[in-house]
């Protein structure tokens, strides 16, 4: 079980110390991380085997993280929250989480939690072939470990932010993304620093590249008011390489 790796995703110290101690006296190897930036850096570097991910990050949302953790892994995660009620946890796994813990809970709950989440994968893994790295919808294809989208087996050149802002939004079909959120979990960054418009922008490059008609598109389209969201149904409507 030691070489078992957890990553822990918490703003507060003190309990990213508290389930540090606990997981390692389980034998697990732990990495810990504070905010969505550096929980995606993390993932990337140390390719954990399960995810331990606060719904609260410092006043965000830390379910918005999941989405950004799929594109790169199919990563076991499991929601801590400090709220216990039904529709809560229902959102949660609804979003792809694998487990929901409330606090405060016990180390043997902890544990077992934990135990069940990791067999079941394992238990998936053994019993399916591993999916191919990729996403179809209709003429649209992106490949994630190559990094190259085709659209009706054409090659569509898109830049590195281009690419992956693609995947990421269509590794999450109809979920909407502010462009703040986007700048985090896409571009690793905030609008401290990084103007919004950047998101604007690269939506746009996307469209003219994949859409038929951009001022009119049918794959990513405009939530007034909120941010973004890909519409897997434009899989079904005729497309222009």
């Amino acid at each position: 079980m030691g070489q078992i790796k957890i990553l822990i995703v918490d703003d507060d110290a003190g309990m990213r110390v508290l389930l540090t101690r606990l997981l390692e006296r389980d034998g697990y190897q732990v990495v810990t991380a504070n905010d969505a930036m550096g929980a995606l850096e993390a993932a990337e570097e140390h390719d954990p085997a399960l995810v331990l991910l606060d719904v609260v990050l410092g006043g965000e949302d830390g379910r918005t993280l999941l989405p950004a953790l799929r594109v790169k892994s199919d990563v076991p995660v499991v929601f801590l929250t400090g709220r216990g009620l039904e529709m809560d946890r229902i959102a949660g796994l609804r979003m792809g989480a694998d487990d929901y813990i409330v606090k405060p809970f016990s180390h043997g709950e902890l544990s077992a939690r934990i135990q069940t989440v990791l067999r079941r994968t394992r238990s998936s893994e053994a019993n399916h072939p591993p999916p191919p790295a990729g996403i179809v919808f209709g003429t649209l294809r992106i490949d994630l470990l190559a990094r190259e989208v085709e659209l009706s087996e054409v090659l569509v050149e898109l830049t590195t932010m281009e690419f992956n802002l693609l995947a990421f939004l269509a590794s999450s079909p109809r979920q909407v993304f502010s462009r703040q959120q986007l700048l985090e979990l896409v571009w690793s960054s905030s609008s401290d620093w990084q103007n919004e418009a950047t998101v604007t922008e690269h939506i746009r490059r996307v469209r003219r590249k994949i859409e038929l008609d951009p001022d009119r598109p049918q794959w990513i389209i405009t939530v007034r008011g909120v941010g973004y969201r890909f519409e897997p149904a434009a899989g079904s409507l005729p497309a222009a390489p």
